[in-house]
């Protein structure tokens, strides 16, 4: 061992020549070759590269003939030009990279035009505002800014297709084409809708961000489609404007998308952008029913479908029961598949006659517990009201499939009992399948005030853990899904017709707790904002002394977290009104007992009036601020003492 005096001495000059070749490469590597002193300042040398660093930014670099254009130096260089060619792209985008070597060719071409065209770059994801700015929201999104109004560019990615749009841009006699979508208003909404044979119609309002999101996929969606023969139509209405229309047709959020036909409203439930919304309405512009012409389609329907099965049978088109078949099914096409025949042999095969509306199910869902049709004879009387409530009534087997594919469509009524296991029609997998749903057949004939069904436990057990019977070591679990959020979930035993049957008889006397998913009730809830859990939604929200703001957050969601205090203030602000309260609840962490209050994103806000617990509103459209809450608040409000002069 050395001595620890030596030890030190030789680290003191180990540093001390490290230190020296530091400074050395400093020198080096400053441009000038002036040593770089220790007088120079951390931070005038900091402000110094900061500065540069902007410099940089302001500046318009050239990649390979294109120009880099970013948050900082865009408006500057964009604001005296005529045509800009923009590409916005990600540096990680795949697309991106293989139009990289086209875009250079295109760059090179349009710097040759007379007059040069500039064509430049910007990367979306470091220019976050002029990504947000130009509604970008794809890689790579190409641009034409032409005096400083953007174009959009839909066309392919090919060299000449792109320079040719830019020429025919450029072109100073160049003008935008006119809006493809029709304005309405109270003056010509009836002589447009009620002459068109299909018509889609968009309520907005102006300050709307969704409906500001949606206009230019509406616009071009209705180019697309007006280009069509028949061409179909879209329109907006003002809604902030032309209330009358507005109040008419029940628009209580913005957008409200309706499809008309001949005057006639249906809900529009498509997409939201332009190839969605165009594929939408020419499948909607097309007959509500298709033809089927031969037995084997009927018997293929029986063999191999999954779920109702709805034929009308008619002698011919102009037969007047198969106009109002047409019509009846205009208003259900979103949620079922409709067929009609005018062939006597499939009639034969139904056993039916001319004028006659046929609903049935799979043979997987028939049993013999009931019907194996439903047969609805269209008389001179009927209406299309009795045609729908005969599809409706008879829609679902006694005891059907609910899957997440249908679940929202087929299975929203409520009461409904569920019965969890391995469901799988498939061939090899039915005889078990079908062994367990006989013994669900046998109790659910006696309960016809019940919607009876089998769920596969895989596709639901998230469901099956919220209920807390994912532990329960049985192949076989039940759960009753009520009105108002409510679920019951059967003690876990060996499953058999006895054992349902108790639990169901059980229910329907009013025997059973319902689970509920909730964090612990706070010991300490007097803050201006009262937190709600799902054992307390009945007592605080459904308080009918009480008006009620409640907001339904998520503990991960960014705009949540940035409302918060400015909700904090607002229940500052109302802390003294004994009647109102401001709430909030982690809807992630617990349920919401009531159908009533659907939560489909974060945040969301209802107000619930203390005599509409049943109709609360919805908070949609205005700006989650102090102002803007306040108002909503004012509003709908029973209870201030305040006036709304005050406020």
């Amino acid at each position: 061992m050395r001595p620890r005096g030596l030890w030190v001495l030789l680290l003191l000059v180990g540093l001390a020549q490290i230190a020296l070749l530091a400074r050395g490469a400093a020198a080096e590597e400053d441009g000038d070759g002036e040593s770089v002193t220790e007088d120079t300042g951390d931070d005038d040398a900091a402000d110094e590269d900061d500065e540069d660093d902007e410099d940089d930014d302001s500046e318009v670099k050239e990649e390979n003939g294109v120009l880099v254009l970013n948050d900082a130096n865009f408006d500057t260089f964009t604001a005296d030009k005529d045509t800009v060619l923009l590409e916005f792209y990600a540096p990680w985008c795949g697309h991106c990279k293989q139009f990289a070597p086209e875009y250079e060719k295109i760059a090179k071409t349009l710097k040759e035009n007379d007059p040069p065209i500039p064509v430049a770059k910007v990367d979306a994801t470091a220019a976050t505002s002029l990504a947000s700015r130009f509604d970008v929201s794809g890689y790579p999104t190409i641009k034409i800014l032409k005096k400083g109004q953007p174009v959009d560019y839909d066309g392919s990615r090919t060299e000449d297709a792109i320079v040719a749009k830019v020429k025919e841009v450029s072109d100073p006699n160049w003008t935008p084409p006119p809006e493809a979508t029709l304005v309405l208003t109270q003056d010509n909404f009836d002589d447009v809708v009620n002459d068109a044979d299909i018509i889609l119609v968009e309520f907005y309002a102006p300050w709307c961000g969704h409906c500001k999101r949606l206009a230019p996929e509406y616009e071009k969606a209705a180019q697309e489609l007006s280009k069509r023969t028949p061409p179909i139509p879209l329109a907006k209405v003002d809604a902030t404007a032309e209330t009358e229309l507005a109040k008419k047709f029940d628009v209580t959020g913005y957008p409200t998308l309706k499809i008309f036909r001949k005057g006639k409203p249906y809900d529009y439930n498509g997409p939201r952008e332009k190839y969605g919304i165009v594929d939408y309405m020419i499948e909607q512009a097309g007959p509500p029913s298709k033809q089927i012409q031969a037995t084997k389609q009927v018997q293929e329907f029986l063999r191999d479908g999954d779920d109702v099965i709805i034929i009308g049978v008619f002698s011919g088109e102009n037969d007047k029961a198969y106009q109002l078949y047409q019509e009846a099914a205009n208003g259900l096409r979103e949620d079922y598949k409709f067929h009609h025949t005018f062939s006597s042999e499939i009639a034969k095969l139904l056993k039916v006659s001319p004028g006659k509306v046929v609903v049935m199910q799979p043979e997987k869902f028939q049993s013999k517990h009931e019907p194996k049709m439903h047969v609805l004879d269209l008389k001179d009387s009927t209406d299309g009201s009795e045609i729908k409530e005969h599809v409706l009534k008879h829609a679902l087997p006694l005891v059907g499939h609910r899957k997440p594919s249908n679940d929202a469509k087929r299975y929203a009524k409520r009461p409904l009992v569920v019965v969890y296991y391995s469901v799988d029609f498939s061939f090899d997998y039915r005889v078990a399948t079908q062994y367990w749903r006989g013994k669900v057949l046998e109790v659910a004939k006696d309960f016809p005030e019940y919607v009876f069904a089998v769920s596969d436990e895989e596709d639901y057990s998230s469901e099956i853990k919220d209920l807390g019977l994912l532990e329960s070591g049985e192949d076989v679990n039940v759960a009753i899904l009520d009105e108002g959020g409510k679920k019951y979930a059967m003690e876990p035993e060996e499953f058999d017709s006895d054992v349902l049957r108790q639990f169901v008889l059980a229910f329907k006397k009013g025997k059973l707790k319902p689970i509920v998913k909730s964090q612990p009730v706070p010991k300490n809830n007097k803050g201006p904002v009262k937190v709600v859990v799902g054992k307390t939604f009945d007592t605080i929200v459904m308080d009918p002394k009480k008006d009620v703001l409640i907001e339904f957050y998520a503990p991960w969601c960014g705009h949540c977290k940035k409302l918060e205090p400015v909700y904090t203030e607002l229940g500052k602000k109302y802390k003294n009104e004994k009647n109102l309260v401001i709430a909030k609840m982690d809807a992630t962490a617990n349920d919401v007992m009531s159908d009533h209050y659907k939560v489909e994103g974060f945040p969301t806000i209802y107000f619930a009036p203390r005599d509409k617990k049943n109709n609360p509103i919805k908070f949609e459209g205005g700006d989650r601020d102090l102002e803007h809450l306040s108002k909503f608040i004012e509003e709908h409000s029973t209870t201030l003492s305040r006036t709304k002069e005050e406020l």
